[in-house]
């Protein structure tokens, strides 16, 4: 889309009332014509704030290690753009630029014209030898950089096929980088995780693996919703002094279930009587978040784990409620049901898919799973997809049976906590 066609849309749409989001990476009017947008907004009268963003002239050399300025190594800092407008004939001031002494010079926009720079900076008398840069994919866990000479950096730069979006860095700044190198050295710094959850579900996960350095990529593919009008769990909780057990398998069945609690007007104090299991620590968390201890969780975080426990405790007259997803394989549920325990499954919510537009996902990447339902999420919102070149990293054997069924490459974690996910993450990196 042209330039031009960009501002009339920003226009059109502001008129008709709607509140508009121009978002652009790194700063807007560094290079991203934030100002030739405004104009036309100017011009009839439309309000608007600007946010500033943090340009990639200066965020990408702090991933490499680049300050752009030190006071020992340059005074200023000038950002020059290598792709000029069309039909523009004039040339960059190479001239000006060397003049301008101990400086650090960051090109954008100017891969394909790094031999033109570079022989336009040694032509105007910069010293060959001062040190330049060229950054590829920066702040991603992809990103690459040649350190080398203003004189070798093309040579070099072709010879490890560098390509865009890159950025070039002239200075002696740039002989700081392997000092100063960080964010390849944390342990997921190369790394690019893509971590499937629910969307209504805050990522614990996604957050500890962005603190040890992954580029982290959030696929929901799936949410889930309470079952309307749910008469067998209304059935449940009007009886709920009859259990002796009530068993969750997940953080969701707990919320559902006492918030249904709530909207029936039933008083928690209903259930003095009832003891409470939970499938791991998540979970646990979430029932004890309601005021109420956990008499029992597994040593294995394990649906069947949880079966099996239940199975020696419950006593024969224990009337035991579980709450599970609707049409999905629950194993706690149906473990149950091949004992003598006196137990009712209810579904309490239903898990749903949505489609994925956005993310695609590349042959390096990995795949995190939580659960099985989440694997199968993700073969229907990727779409066309060779589900073998996937590297998945699974909880729980239930998972990684869900995932090696569609021919994914499997790893599967030690133990069913999102630490033992990570660290088998981490394994799959090394």
């Amino acid at each position: 889309v042209v330039q031009e066609m960009i501002n009339e849309i920003l226009l059109e749409e502001a008129l008709e009332g709607k509140k508009v989001v121009r978002l652009k990476g790194g700063d807007p009017f560094l290079f991203g014509r934030g100002g030739e947008e405004l104009e036309l907004l100017c011009e009839h009268g439309v309000p608007y704030e600007i946010v500033p963003g943090i340009t990639s002239a200066i965020s990408v050399p702090a991933y490499a290690g680049i300050p752009v300025t030190h006071r020992d190594y340059t005074s200023s800092l000038h950002i020059i753009t290598g792709h000029r407008k069309k039909g523009c004939q004039e040339s960059i001031d190479y001239k000006s630029l060397v003049a301008l002494g101990e400086t650090t010079l960051v090109f954008l926009m100017g891969v394909a014209a790094l031999s033109d720079i570079c022989r336009g900076l040694i032509d105007a008398g910069i010293d060959e030898a001062t040190p330049a840069a060229i950054l590829e994919r920066g702040t991603t866990a992809k990103q690459r950089k040649i350190i080398a000479t203003v004189a070798t950096l093309p040579e070099e730069a072709t010879k490890q096929n560098i390509g865009t979006p890159g950025i070039i860095v002239v200075g002696k700044v740039c002989s700081l980088s392997e000092i100063f190198a960080w964010a390849e050295k944390r342990p997921l710094g190369r790394a690019r995780v893509v971590v499937t959850r629910p969307k209504d579900k805050v990522s614990s996960l996604a957050t500890k693996l962005y603190d040890l350095g992954a580029e982290v990529v959030m696929l929901s593919g799936t949410y889930t919703k309470p079952i309307e009008n749910n008469t067998q769990l209304i059935e449940a909780l009007i009886t709920i002094k009859d259990y002796k057990w009530i068993l969750f398998a997940s953080e969701v069945a707990v919320d559902i279930f006492f918030d249904s609690l709530w909207k029936q007007q039933i008083d928690i104090r209903s259930l003095w009587n009832c003891r409470f299991a939970a499938v791991g620590p998540t979970t646990r968390k979430a029932i004890e978040k309601r005021g109420i201890r956990v008499d029992y969780m597994p040593e294995k975080y394990y649906g069947m784990e949880l079966a099996k426990g239940i199975e020696v405790m419950a006593q024969p007259q224990d009337k035991v409620l579980v709450l599970i997803p609707k049409e999905a394989d629950s194993e706690l549920a149906n473990y149950l049901s091949t004992t003598k325990v006196h137990m009712k499954a209810v579904p309490v919510y239903e898990i749903a898919s949505e489609n994925n537009e956005q993310v695609n996902i590349e042959e390096t990447d990995i795949v995190t799973f939580t659960s099985a339902s989440t694997v199968r999420s993700f073969v229907k919102t990727m779409k066309n997809m060779d589900f073998h070149k996937v590297q998945a990293v699974c909880i729980g054997e239930l998972t990684a049976k869900e995932a090696t069924f569609h021919g994914m490459k499997v790893t599967v974690a030690k133990e069913a906590t999102i630490d033992s996910l990570i660290e088998s993450v981490i394994e799959s990196v090394k």
